[in-house]
């Protein structure tokens, strides 16, 4: 299997393989409480990006930047998706197709909002790149969160969408379908396109226009949920996708020399009887898993319009509060902060950062050990692993 892994591919492995064991090194911690004396190793996280036990500190990070562009606004939710006939031919052009899904989704987007007789406006929204279904099978997505109204063209006012509907999805979905064609055959005569196997004939200009043809007169999928209740609930949205992975180790079931059996949803069936399981050969199950490795350097988070990064865009949403403000939104509904807590004479406390699982004091760090090598401190009560994130 090695001799067709790709470079990428083989490092994901090897991270994955290493991640929180002693190859990478780590810290030993020790209860303060001398009664206690709870003494616990905890080894680093390999970080990367594709790895399902690294995610959750990179998006605790994550949200925390974006808390401060947050607008008090509906949010909506839509998703774009490439058709299977795309889908096949965009494994070995990752880089490329994947790129030209961003551009043509926030194009359709973008250009739509600004049109006179829907929103006439400017808007801002963040896309986060999925290429995988429920199965691990490759089917790449983007998925958008898009505050419910933008800037007057003019730059005088803010225009709110209903309270809930955004855009027209069929308008959405045939100009995408339009301009996602279009940067595919200039993709093509550029030759930026790699071709193998089944669909290597397709590096001829002829029967590449004979293969998108079919597709101009089918339906692309593009949908759109209802608004989240309020700024709170789009957060809590975006830590469950932003940095997600093919699949989280939480739906693995079991897993031997045999098989990989694992949870899944099956959108063919209803209700509560879509979440069913499946059991893969260990180099099906791994096959799967790899189809998702993304191109180095390449961003699967997007920021675009009014949340486009650049220097005047702390201006641009101050600018685009204020005029929020005058435009009166109509109330969200926000959770209510809980209070901090406090001590018996009223005083703030504050929150062990890492709480000793034995008695609830602090975890002191009393070492520090290099990559592959043993700590001279040793646990002495049960063998637990305390999570600590050291990367």
């Amino acid at each position: 299997m090695r001799g067709r892994l790709s470079h990428a591919q083989l490092k994901v492995m090897s991270a994955i393989e290493d991640c929180r064991t002693a190859v990478l090194g780590g810290h030993v911690a020790r209860c303060e409480n001398s009664a206690c004396g709870f003494t616990a190793i905890a080894y680093c996280s390999c970080r990367n990006r594709h790895c399902p036990k690294c995610q959750g500190s990179q998006a605790r990070e994550w949200l925390e930047a974006r808390k401060a562009e947050l607008l008090q606004v509906a949010y909506f939710h839509v998703v774009f998706t490439l058709p299977p006939k795309i889908a096949a031919i965009a494994f070995h052009s990752k880089a490329v197709i994947y790129g030209l899904l961003f551009q043509a989704s926030a194009e359709t987007l973008t250009t739509i909002a600004a049109d006179p007789k829907r929103l006439g406006v400017k808007i801002g929204f963040t896309s986060v790149l999925h290429t995988w279904g429920s199965a691990m099978t490759h089917h790449p997505h983007v998925h958008m969160i898009v505050p419910g109204g933008g800037m007057a063209l003019d730059g005088t006012r803010w225009i709110s969408a209903s309270e809930d509907f955004l855009l027209p999805v069929p308008v959405l979905s045939r100009m995408f379908r339009g301009k996602m064609l279009a940067l595919l055959k200039t993709a093509h005569a550029d030759g930026r396109l790699q071709f193998f196997g089944p669909h290597a004939g397709l590096v001829d200009k002829a029967a590449f226009k004979a293969f998108l043809k079919p597709l101009y007169d089918t339906h692309w999928h593009v949908y759109a949920k209802r608004p989240f209740a309020g700024p709170e609930q789009v957060l809590a949205y975006l830590a469950r996708y932003t940095h997600r992975v093919a699949i989280s180790n939480k739906r693995l079931i079991k897993a031997d020399a045999t098989g990989v059996t694992f949870t899944y949803k099956d959108y063919r069936r209803e209700g509560s009887d879509r979440y069913t399981t499946m059991t893969l050969a260990p180099g099906e199950f791994m096959r799967r898993f790899l189809l998702h490795v993304l191109p180095k350097g390449f961003h699967r988070i997007r920021h675009y319009g009014l949340l486009a990064s650049s220097r005047n865009k702390p201006d641009t949403l101050a600018r685009a509060r204020e005029l929020i403000a005058a435009a009166g939104p109509p109330t969200l509904e926000t959770r209510r902060p809980e209070p901090p807590p406090v001590d018996a004479s009223g005083q703030p406390v504050e929150p062990i950062a890492h709480p000793c699982p034995c008695c609830g004091a602090s975890m002191v760090i009393i070492e520090t050990f290099e990559a592959g090598r043993t700590p001279r401190h040793q646990p002495r009560a049960s063998a637990i692993v305390i999570r600590i994130d050291t990367s």
